[in-house]
């Protein structure tokens, strides 16, 4: 069996898990806002973020870096133009992941001063970044 292969299924698997939890967690921090600090409502929505962050989000990320690092040196994409347009996305969507990772804290210390909206605006930059990728990746336009 091919290990590239292997290597690009993993990397695909790894991706798919690091979008769904980074579309996930502001949605709920868009309902965490509205919750009373203390409250069992909030207390529950920190339980969610916390493990949805250290046991999805992170592990993924860290999975997508390793196996998408692994195919671009075996491919020797460092020389294409559309590698570096990726590369710049995911580097960005990594400083997302740091963000959000910041607002999980912020929130278990209840000292959240964002609104809803700026979490449902923050929600849909992931989805941009995602867009990009792909098209980078599926059409190499350069």
């Amino acid at each position: 069996m091919d290990l590239f292969l292997w290597v690009k299924a993993l990397h695909v698997i790894s991706v798919i898990a690091w979008m769904a939890g980074m579309l996930y967690l502001p949605r709920l921090f868009v309902y965490h806002v509205d919750a009373e600090p203390g409250s069992v409502q909030s207390e529950t929505f920190k339980v969610m973020e916390r493990r949805l962050l250290k046991a999805i989000i992170n592990p993924a990320m860290i999975a997508a870096w390793v196996f998408g690092l692994w195919m671009a040196w075996e491919l020797a994409a460092w020389h294409d133009g559309w590698f570096h347009a990726k590369f710049a996305l995911v580097l960005i969507m990594s400083g997302v992941h740091g963000h959000l990772s910041r607002c999980v804290k912020t929130f278990a210390r209840d000292e959240n001063t964002r609104t809803a909206r700026y979490y449902r605006i923050l929600n849909e930059v992931p989805t941009v970044l995602m867009i990009g990728i792909v098209i980078f990746v599926i059409v190499k336009p350069f």
